[in-house]
């Protein structure tokens, strides 16, 4: 493989629909292309990396390395992550060459309403802490290539066309 593969970093809060929206990007490239999301990551890498601030910024920087060497090797690879850290997606920028930013911007009461994976309502409950956007402040994307809101006014089949024509 001789060409470099391009990274989709697709970023948002948790519930925004990164791992929704990159599943339906990957059906639409298909070709060469790796599927990489946060939580499967986390599994992979095991656990040693909790979920304070320090800790979710070193899994950010893992992801980063792993995207950079697959791309590096010619695949293209969509990343669905949280990754709210302006010094990660800088990183990024500088190090990845086919570097593409899709920031999936989501009202908190969408959010807290989709609550997918039930976060927003054990952490009202007091169960857990350390969830981002709520007791841990997030650093919002501010030059992503493309800024989608995605309160559900648009099917995911929408966004992804949008994100191609757009990216």
């Amino acid at each position: 493989m001789n060409s470099t593969g391009t990274v989709y970093w697709i970023t948002g809060l948790s519930g925004a629909g990164k791992t929704t929206i990159g599943t339906q990007l990957l059906k639409k490239l298909n070709n060469n292309t790796v599927f990489l999301d946060g939580d499967n990551l986390r599994e992979i890498y095991g656990d040693d990396i909790g979920y304070s601030l320090e800790d979710r910024k070193k899994m950010a920087m893992r992801n980063s390395r792993l995207c950079k060497m697959l791309s590096s090797q010619g695949f293209n690879v969509i990343c669905c992550t949280i990754a709210m850290f302006h010094s990660v997606r800088d990183w990024n920028r500088k190090n990845i060459s086919n570097y593409k930013e899709i920031y999936l911007k989501v009202s908190p009461e969408v959010l807290i309403a989709r609550d997918q994976k039930n976060l927003y309502s054990k952490h009202k409950n007091g169960t857990i802490k350390n969830i981002m956007g709520l007791d841990l402040s997030f650093e919002e994307p501010i030059n992503p290539n493309i800024v989608i809101e995605n309160n559900g006014d648009k099917s995911p089949d929408e966004i992804v066309d949008f994100i191609i024509k757009n990216i």
